[in-house]
């Protein structure tokens, strides 16, 4: 690989050369989050690579880490601050550069100003707009700070809202620009020319998981008049049996009285390390050796059963938090009673 500058090298031959840099276990860990054929053109140009000299290794590492401190100043406060700072780091024409090369593709968020403002203060802003605006603002923002400006909303509106993110699917480009022209004193950011997939059903899941359990409870409840089979389906959403490791000892020993030892072991054959650790902690010596022989002798197990098995034990977690004999830890500030 004979080469003059980096401006030489395609993007393929330079992601070959980063992954050969940085060794097998890391290129590993992101080949996980690569497409197949993403995969597929890496791997047939890693094994095309014979030698990497190493200034073709150092200029692809520097570009790198350029372009790694480009993107987290633009993400700390837009582009005009990242070319600022960049401008000290690199000098002018190489941060111009480098700035250019990440415009191309590179996808702001649309609303990202919002994500550093109060709940309070975001509140105030958008209270009074149009439900299914309020939705696509908050579909876009951080589960925490969505889930405080939906408990702050009036109870009339925040099942409308929670139903209009959930059905949410993709959203027009000059849509978004319409709504950020609303804010659009403290907007700082760039939008993606192609229809931006947001919202959904695991997005108001994910805000309706952190809320306080009593805006939880009324969207649920009107939901279920309203739209009773998405409500089945956020309900499903909400708690999976991996979450057993948020509920303090206490609250798994209630549970575990109420489920049956067959079931139980039927759902720990496919569960991960952690909860099986925490489930048998919680159980006698004595019974946890019981239900790890019947998982043993029970042989292979189909995953729909297992499915079924962790489904009735989240049913059953869901019961005792409705009437109060346990509590699921939640980010929205549940009221305490001692």
């Amino acid at each position: 690989m004979a080469v003059k500058s980096i401006d030489d090298i395609s993007g393929v031959q330079k992601a070959a050369v980063l992954l050969i840099s940085l060794g097998p276990e890391r290129s590993a860990q992101i080949f996980k989050h690569l497409k197949d054929d993403e995969i597929e053109s890496l791997t047939l140009e890693i094994a095309n690579t014979k030698s990497v000299p190493a200034e073709v290794k150092d200029m692809v590492m520097d570009e790198f880490y350029e372009v790694c401190l480009a993107q987290q100043y633009i993400a700390e406060g837009g582009i005009a601050y990242a070319k600022d700072l960049l401008d000290k780091a690199l000098g002018a024409d190489r941060a111009k550069e480098v700035i250019g090369k990440l415009t191309a593709s590179l996808q702001v968020r649309p609303f990202e100003f919002v994500r550093k403002a109060d709940a309070s203060q975001l509140l105030s802003f958008i209270q009074d707009e149009h439900p299914q605006t309020i939705a696509l603002i908050l579909a876009y923002l951080p589960s925490a700070q969505a889930a405080a400006v939906v408990s702050a909303l009036p109870p009339e509106k925040q099942a409308d809202v929670a139903k209009r993110i959930a059905s949410m699917d993709r959203t027009s480009p000059d849509v978004i620009k319409e709504v950020e022209a609303v804010l659009e004193k403290k907007l700082a950011s760039l939008v993606n020319q192609d229809y931006t997939i947001v919202g959904g059903v695991d997005s108001i899941v994910s805000i309706l998981n952190t809320v306080d359990r009593s805006t939880e409870k009324h969207i649920m409840e009107t939901l279920e008049v309203e739209d009773p089979e998405l409500a089945d389906e956020i309900r499903r959403k909400m708690f999976v049996f991996e979450d057993i490791l948020t509920l303090d000892n206490r609250a798994i020993q209630t549970v575990l009285r109420e489920v049956d030892n067959n079931e139980l072991a039927i759902a720990l054959k496919n569960a991960n390390e952690d909860v099986q650790k925490v489930i048998f902690d919680n159980l006698s010596s004595r019974l946890a050796s019981m239900i790890k022989e019947d998982m043993e002798f029970m042989g292979p197990v189909k995953l729909k059963d297992v499915e079924d098995a962790q489904q009735k034990i989240v049913n059953i977690i869901r019961k005792l938090e409705d009437s109060g004999e346990i509590v699921i830890s939640r980010g929205g500030g549940d009221e305490v009673v001692v």
